[in-house]
């Protein structure tokens, strides 16, 4: 029986076995890449859960811009070695056409890159950031976090680990069903239930979590919509 989170851990313990049960959280579709063959009918012997980060950028731009309304120029940090980047990028790029949003994108993959895209953003002075998926950002988070208040750009995230520790605001799947129920999934399986029969489930339960005091020291004033949308304020 083999648990994962995360799309590399997934493929890799896919490719590694066709028939240990695998259960797999991802963040984005695993049709796609080749995990299962439907979500309602995986085959196989993976199952699992999608909890739609990159599917989730649109989202949280939207809410980023009712913090932010006349913004006009939104920087985009991504990691191009994780997956969900691609989906990221095109979600982000398709929603800043839409809203009149002229979009820088930089690359860092470790934590002399985060440095350099963050001098680069000194010199172009975006109105707002938003920092896509993957676990390289989630490991320096204090890093991006004290970067973006230093820099005093408003930034959006995809985990509520960063405004927990001074980020302006996250907007994503509540991590904690997620695990639990990957262990459900666990269970059943080694209860005697074939991954083949079990459907892959999407995340329906998704948190935005907005520090009150970060958005105060930016100079900006919480909308009562966005407020009264926010999952946890913290003060």
């Amino acid at each position: 029986m083999i648990a994962s989170f995360g799309n590399a851990s997934a493929l890799a313990a896919k490719a590694a076995t066709t028939t240990i049960p695998i259960v797999f959280g991802v963040s984005e579709d695993p049709v796609r890449f080749g995990l299962v063959d439907s979500l309602a009918r995986p085959g196989g012997n993976a199952t699992g859960f999608n909890y739609l980060s990159a599917e989730l950028a649109a989202k949280r731009l939207e809410l980023l811009l009712e913090l932010m309304p006349g913004a006009k120029n939104l920087a985009v940090l991504v990691d191009p070695a994780v997956p969900p980047t691609q989906t990221t990028l095109r979600d982000v790029t398709a929603a800043a056409s839409t809203l009149g949003l002229r979009i820088k994108t930089l690359d860092a993959s470790n934590s002399g890159e985060i440095n350099a895209a963050f001098a680069t953003l000194a010199r172009g002075r975006p109105d707002v950031l938003f920092v896509g998926p993957g676990f390289l950002f989630i490991d320096p988070r204090v890093q991006l976090v004290h970067l973006a208040t230093l820099h005093r750009l408003p930034t959006t995230y995809t985990q509520r680990q960063f405004p927990e520790i001074g980020g302006l605001m996250s907007y994503g799947a509540n991590y904690v069903d997620v695990y639990r129920q990957i262990g459900v999934y666990t269970g059943r399986i080694l209860k005697g239930v074939k991954p083949a029969d079990l459907p892959v489930v999407q995340s329906t339960k998704f948190e935005l979590v907005i520090n009150a005091e970060t958005a105060r020291m930016l100079g900006l004033n919480l909308p009562p919509k966005l407020l009264a949308l926010a999952d946890e304020v913290i003060e």
